[in-house]
Parts: structure tokens; C-alpha cells; sequence
């Protein structure tokens, strides 16, 4: 026999095998599921990216902002990975309380925070990273939530867990601002991100009614989140 001819043989063979490996597994990959996972890893990228000035301006974790960017873009790579490879899906739970908080990052930032001053701004890509985090992310989140994902996975209980987080950041923000009063982010050194938590101006009975007022608005948006989950189909409209 041949020797040049045998290893022309299995070389022809072993191509033909990868060949037959690489069209069962596109053949798995059902189409809406690649471009939810695709969705979903652009989510991913504009959030991390975004967030990832604050690797250089550490103050920046103060914000509410930056922290949920931060959880936001997690989440999305963990959804769009295992929606390209038909993996574990996070939990519903999980994938709700980002999706209210997002809502509310939006919903803030629209009512209750001052207009972007471009000359202060932090940018990547060219882009403010709050318009990347206050508009875009939020909208790509959204549009994840209702297109992409599964329904009728949420407890009655998820809307009230949810608002678990917002106690938690705001003791964080009043503690730091205690033990390190001039740390910033704010001009000067004022350590509180918001002007609506900035106790030594607005004072304690004003910020505990803003508190209660607040949590109020997000239990009624983690509500509004849940009963749109409820009225959903199961199964996604798009994707799987």
C-alpha cells in the first residue's frame, strides 16, 4: 500500500468527521436562540464596558448606577452563554430583580437626577457611559425580558424579595459617607452619589420619607414587572 495514499485517506477521513461534527452542532443551534444569545452578550459588553471606568475611578462603585451595570452585564454573559451553548439559564429571580432594578436606574435618572454635563462626563467608545447605562442598557434589558426570556416563572413573593437590595445600598452609602466623609464621588468630596440621600443637606426625616417613598415606587414597579410576567405566554417569544 501507498503510504502517501493512506495518510490522504485519513486525513480526507478525519476532515469529513469535523465536518459532520460541526453541522450536528449548528444543526442544534435553533436561530432565534443564537440571536437571543447574541442580544444578550451585546447587553453584556455595553454594561461592562460602560462600568469599567470605574476600575480606574474606584469612587464610581458608590453610585447606584455603576453597581447595577455591573450586575446587569453578569448576568447577561452568564443568560448569553448558556443561550448559545443551551445551558443553565440564571435563576428567575435573579434575571427579575436585575430587570426592575434596571427599570429604576432609568426611571431615576429621567426624574430625579440633573441633566448630564458632557464636560464632567466619563466616556467610552465616545459615548457617556451614563447614556450607555441610564438609556441603552435598560432598553436592551428590557427588550431581553420580554422577547427572550421564559414566563410565568415568578413566586408572588419576588416582587417584595426584590427591594431587599435597595435597604442594603442605601446603609452602604450612610456608612462609607460616616467613616469617609470627603471621599466623593460628588464635586468636592462629598461622598453621597445622590442629592435625594444626602442626609447632612435634606436631613434625617426627610430622607427617611424619601426612603419610604421610594421603596413604595419599586414595590408598585416590581409589581407592574411580575404581573407583565404573569400575562406573557410561557414559553419566550422569541428565542429559547
Amino acid at each position: 500500500m501507498d503510504p502517501q495514499s493512506s495518510r490522504f485517506r485519513h486525513w480526507c477521513d478525519c476532515r469529513e468527521r469535523v465536518r459532520r461534527v460541526v453541522w450536528l452542532t449548528l444543526a442544534k443551534l435553533d436561530g432565534m436562540r443564537i440571536i437571543a444569545g447574541c442580544w444578550r452578550l451585546a447587553t453584556a459588553f455595553v454594561c461592562l464596558a460602560a462600568v469599567s471606568v470605574a476600575l480606574h475611578t474606584t469612587n464610581y462603585w458608590v453610585y447606584f448606577t455603576y453597581q447595577m451595570g455591573l450586575v446587569l452585564g453578569f448576568v447577561m454573559l452568564w443568560s448569553g452563554a448558556a443561550s448559545l451553548l443551551d445551558g443553565k439559564q440564571p435563576p428567575a429571580w435573579l434575571k427579575g430583580c436585575v430587570t426592575l432594578y434596571v427599570i429604576i436606574t432609568a426611571l431615576v435618572a429621567w426624574l430625579l437626577l440633573p441633566p448630564l454635563d458632557p464636560a464632567t462626563s466619563k466616556y467610552v467608545f465616545g459615548i457617556m457611559t451614563n447614556v450607555l447605562l441610564h438609556r441603552v442598557a435598560p432598553v436592551m434589558a428590557v427588550a431581553d425580558f420580554l422577547l427572550f426570556d421564559a414566563h410565568r416563572r415568578f413566586s408572588w413573593k419576588y416582587p417584595l424579595t426584590w427591594l431587599i437590595y435597595f435597604p442594603f445600598y442605601l446603609a452602604f452609602v450612610l456608612i462609607r459617607a460616616q467613616l469617609w466623609p470627603h471621599s466623593g464621588p460628588e464635586a468636592g468630596g462629598d461622598p453621597y452619589p445622590y442629592h435625594f440621600i444626602d442626609v447632612t443637606a435634606i436631613g434625617w426625616q426627610r430622607l427617611g420619607v424619601t426612603v419610604a417613598q421610594m421603596l413604595v415606587a419599586f414595590a408598585v414597579l416590581g409589581l407592574i414587572v411580575f404581573l407583565v410576567d404573569r400575562i406573557l405566554p410561557a414559553k419566550p417569544l422569541l428565542g429559547r
